[in-house]
């Protein structure tokens, strides 16, 4: 895991990971506590978390795609699409980030 760190593209695909991670725990685990257990706490923590790593994720996309001279319509909307979609992140990752 180590080695991702010294290359944008490793870079991007960790915050993939951590993006994918914190949209799972927010839709899969803390809104239901919210509305079933009427406990927000889980909501309050994880909301920001996964705010400020949705954004890293699509600016670091952008960077790295305007960097590695990516054609949009190819690679990059697929990318930031991803993002969108629980399990997205995960599906990219193993499709297009890893082999780049």
């Amino acid at each position: 895991m180590i080695h991702l760190l010294k290359t944008k593209i490793g870079r991007l695909r960790i915050l993939a990971i951590l993006e994918g991670i914190s949209l799972l725990t927010l839709v899969f685990l803390a809104v239901p506590l919210k509305y079933w257990l009427e406990n927000p706490a889980l909501v309050k923590i994880m909301g920001p978390v996964h705010g400020t790593l949705f954004l890293l994720f699509l600016f670091n996309t952008l960077s790295v795609g305007i960097e590695q001279q990516w054609k949009f319509r190819e690679t990059t909307w697929k990318v930031i699409l991803a993002c969108f979609i629980p399990f997205g992140t995960f599906y990219i990752d193993n499709k297009i980030l890893r082999r780049l």
